[in-house]
């Protein structure tokens, strides 16, 4: 570029005089997007620069046309058509919620008016019964959802305080964790986790060495973002209130699945002499409440994710810093009003796809535990293979939504046509190179491993040392594990998905327009240029 102005001019859309869009982002049009003088002959990376310069642009008349014409609001980018996308979902949403809501108050005020199993915070034979799980393991899952709370926020304060070693550490303290948990389980003879461990830690390593040359752009695009949400309180704002709702619905989800197996579990002195408690009542139960916690826990992610896409981050990408007076009012309020009344239903829609494969790979792993508990290597094994084929499906669903997410927030689109114009981008613009080679998502989810391991490890020892009578055998050790498991990686994720949301959003925004990235931070978008200059082409978008 040298020291060439980039300028760009466009003509301010008219409006009717009922056009809510124009009440809410009027006072912004009749400005395109603002360029960036870039001085020493071309970006090149670093870390020391802001993340945007301001600077002066002359002004020019309102209804002058250019060639170059571009404006924040094409093809109604930030204007989305007052209708209510994927109905069919957000009514199904609303009506899964409402049940659980419903068996939720049966059980638990059931429980309560029982005075529970007794227990409570200690050990010995006065935590409680043989018969099943009771108020001793609702304490221990609350301070379980105490301890994720904690690591997740603590993780988010790391990053922004180290942004360039959080990769390293993070990647490391994965290796640490499953070598220190494999070796664990060597020692105290759980043989069959203590391989899958074992091949965990060597494919973490493996993971570190082949990812180490990837680390200074993910770093540097972990750095724009993280300098973004400096100058966005709201961006943090969301995401603790994310993160504080994720922990209200596991409270909820918790006191509700140690009711559901008081209430119904065969032998429990409740259950009398009625024939309404039985295994298959209790797994059938838990089995709900758990496909339930999960969708509600995605939606809940997702809506943050779309709230800062279509709110800061994306009012950052195309219409500049805030201090260049070209950003809308209130972005991230009017973009958490759209995403959770009329793109809620294509946000449900998405969610809801991932939760099937999430519960699936949930199944065959606690199919190839009991496999391996009764000492069928062959089923263990088919049932380990099928959760990993799931869980690359998974992974692959999760990859496009994120993406699908960004359209919704930032376009108003339905879930199909966003994953399709999403996928017909990566295909056009060659990003899905840039994607797959960025390590901040995999980073983040490093994290939410490591808190999940971390929570999971915590209510493991707890059993261990404080001994409650349900557990005199053991037979409780893997579904409070798991729960905690569950617990730490949902409050780690949804704390991350407001990282994850800037590096998405910029990513869709240099698919459509990467020049103006070039204008935003020209230091990523140098390194960027060197090393995919396909992205940068101009390719025409459909």
């Amino acid at each position: 570029m040298g020291a060439e102005v980039l300028r760009f001019k466009w003509v301010a859309p008219r409006h009717g005089p009922r056009d809510w869009s124009r009440d809410q982002w009027g006072a912004q049009q009749g400005h395109g997007y603002q360029p960036f003088i870039h001085n020493g002959g071309g970006p090149t990376p670093g870390y020391s620069r802001p993340y945007a310069q301001s600077v002066s642009q002359p002004p020019h008349p309102p209804n002058e046309f250019h060639g170059n014409t571009k404006s924040p609001f094409d093809d109604g980018r930030f204007q989305p058509k007052k209708r209510v996308n994927d109905i069919f979902f957000l009514v199904f949403f609303i009506l899964q919620l409402l049940g659980f809501a419903a068996l939720s108050g049966i059980v638990i005020s059931q429980w309560v008016k029982d005075g529970g199993l007794g227990g409570g915070l200690g050990s010995g034979d006065q935590t409680g019964t043989s018969v099943t799980l009771n108020r001793h393991t609702v304490y221990l899952l609350l301070l379980i959802t105490a301890a994720g709370l904690f690591l997740a926020a603590t993780y988010l304060m790391l990053a922004r305080a180290f942004t360039q070693a959080i990769m390293h550490i993070t990647l490391i303290l994965a290796i640490i964790l499953n070598f220190g948990i494999c070796v664990y389980y060597w020692i105290t003879g759980y043989y069959s986790g203590a391989i899958i461990f074992t091949i965990i830690a060597l494919f973490s390593v493996f993971v570190y060495f082949s990812f180490k040359s990837r680390i200074p752009l993910a770093s540097l695009l972990l750095q724009v973002v993280m300098d973004i949400s400096k100058h966005h309180i709201s961006v943090y704002f969301v995401a603790f209130s994310a993160l504080l709702l994720q922990a209200a619905l596991s409270v909820w989800f918790t006191f509700t699945a140690i009711a559901v197996y008081a209430k119904f579990t065969p032998g429990n002195p409740t259950c009398g002499t009625t024939s309404s408690c039985s295994s298959g009542k209790v797994a059938g139960l838990i089995f709900y409440a758990v496909f339930s916690y999960l969708w509600t826990s995605q939606v809940i992610a997702n809506v943050a994710l779309a709230t800062l896409a279509g709110g800061p981050y994306g009012c950052w990408y195309y219409f500049g810093p805030r201090d260049q007076g070209q950003m809308p009012k209130h972005p991230t309020l009017s973009a958490f009003a759209r995403a959770s009344t009329l793109s809620l239903g294509s946000i449900a829609f998405g969610s809801l796809i991932v939760t099937i494969l999430e519960l699936l790979r949930l199944i065959l792993d606690a199919a190839r535990n009991n496999a391996s508990a009764e000492g069928s290597p062959v089923e263990a094994c088919l049932a380990c293979c099928a959760g990993l084929f799931v869980g690359c499906i998974e992974n692959l669903v999760e990859y496009f939504n994120r993406y699908a997410y960004i359209q919704i927030a930032l376009y108003g689109k339905p879930y199909i046509r966003a994953a399709k114009d999403t996928f017909r981008m990566f295909k056009d613009r060659g990003i899905d190179a840039l994607v797959n080679d960025s390590l901040v998502g995999t980073t983040l989810m490093f994290g939410a491993y490591v808190t999940g391991l971390l929570c999971s490890l915590f209510g493991y020892l707890y059993l261990r040392i404080t001994n409650p009578g349900y557990n005199a055998n053991g037979q409780y050790t893997a579904p409070v594990v798991l729960f905690a498991f569950l617990i730490g990686l949902q409050c780690s994720l949804t704390l991350s998905s407001a990282i994850e949301a800037g590096v998405s959003t910029i990513f869709v925004g240099l698919g459509e327009d990467p020049q103006v990235l070039a204008m935003r931070a020209p230091a990523l978008f140098g390194m960027i240029t060197q090393r995919y200059p396909r992205v940068v082409q101009g390719v025409p978008r459909v």
